[in-house]
């Protein structure tokens, strides 16, 4: 992705591979440099953000305890220049809150740095905006996303701009928006809000200058209306930024779509399921990721307890199916894909257990290591180094 910073990649990233690539060309008996002492951070549906080691060289995971007793905290995220976690959590009375802490890398313990107001409840997704410095929250059982200044050493300033949605789907689960997810296009003007209970990826208006989100035009709307009853739960941007991949939570689809960044708009391509063909279950999608060259876009499917894998197309941006397995626990909630590209880490909610997977830079395919940790509840997981 371009010019702004996310879980998966940046710009920078790609630079890197390539020159790892090279490396790695003229010296193919060496290995790529690994770190023995690495973070990454749990959350969860009760109390508490759980800490572990992370051996990135032995590929083993060490639980070092509960640092800090968040509530609810249903999305992790790491500032991309400071030592400090970012956390979307409830408040004591109900509201959606950022929490940040800084990181003591030595101890993985977090000590609280500041809070802000999320903008509406049930805040279930974050988004950094780097050039802007700006936090984007969605709110899920408000139906509203925010956009929150981050002051220089990272606390959560005031709260800019807040958007609430209207609209509703034929689903139970749809009688009013939920905000699942947001995020910035790479041109920095607009935001994109995939909304659950609406049946739509809003697209919204962002000025980096000012902080500020803008509506979308009632009169010449520019947002995509999904399928009746699907259900979009996260947009993703493609590493060309040309293409966006939206996942529908309630239909358990992906959907390739072509954006224009000049006109704002949303045109759709490809639309795959997830669900196996003998599947007579409850359908649920729950998370996706591009690794981080963008070749491979990797999806959790909840209904089934499975993780997919699918090639991304360099010129058209579709997908092409490559492998489906188990997720190493009962109904995946989320994952986080290392830096490094070699290795997964999944929350399994149902399971209480967190399972590291090892991808395979060349095919893309995903492996169960054998290695997982117990936590209860995971709903959230980011790696940190």
């Amino acid at each position: 992705m371009l010019g702004h910073f996310t879980r998966s990649g940046s710009a920078w990233r790609g630079l890197g591979l390539a020159l790892l690539w090279c490396w790695g060309a003229t010296n193919a008996a060496a290995a790529v440099p690994c770190n023995a002492s690495e973070l990454a951070y749990l959350g969860t549906d009760g109390v508490g953000i759980r800490a572990v080691r992370f051996d990135a060289c032995a590929g083993t995971l060490a639980l070092l305890g509960q640092p800090a007793d968040t509530r609810k905290s249903r999305w992790l995220l790491k500032h991309p220049r400071l030592p400090v976690l970012y956390a979307a959590a409830e408040g004591a009375e109900g509201d959606g809150r950022v929490l940040a802490y800084t990181i003591d890398g030595r101890t993985g313990g977090l000590s609280l740095l500041g809070e802000g107001t999320a903008g509406g409840a049930g805040t279930t997704h974050l988004w950094l905006d780097a050039p802007s410095m700006t936090l984007l929250a969605a709110n899920f059982a408000a139906g509203t996303v925010s956009s929150i200044a981050l002051l220089p050493d990272g606390k959560p300033g005031a709260l800019v701009s807040t958007i609430k949605a209207t609209g509703s789907g034929p689903h139970r689960r749809q009688t009013s928006p939920h905000a699942h997810g947001v995020a910035i296009d790479p041109s920095g003007r607009h935001a994109l809000v995939a909304d659950m209970g609406a049946d739509r990826v809003f697209v919204y208006g962002f000025e980096r200058s000012t902080r500020v989100l803008a509506p979308d035009d009632a009169a010449a709307p520019r947002s995509f209306q999904a399928p009746a009853g699907s259900g979009p739960r996260r947009a993703v941007f493609s590493t060309t930024g040309r293409m966006v991949y939206v996942l529908s939570e309630l239909t358990a689809e992906i959907s390739v779509l072509r954006w224009d960044a000049s006109s704002g708009r949303l045109a759709p391509v490809q639309t795959l399921a997830l669900s196996s063909e003998e599947f007579a279950g409850t359908r649920s999608a729950s998370e996706l990721a591009l690794g981080p060259d963008g070749r491979f876009l990797y999806l959790g499917n909840r209904g089934e307890s499975q993780l997919l894998v699918y090639r991304v197309d360099a010129g058209s941006g579709e997908l092409t199916p490559v492998q489906r397995l188990p997720s190493g626990g009962e109904a995946p909630w989320a994952f986080d894909i290392h830096p490094s590209g070699q290795w997964m880490l999944v929350a399994n909610y149902r399971s209480n257990r967190v399972s590291l997977m090892r991808i395979d830079a060349a095919s893309g395919r995903l492996s169960d290591t054998g290695v997982a940790l117990e936590s209860p509840a995971p709903v959230s997981v980011v790696f940190v180094n």
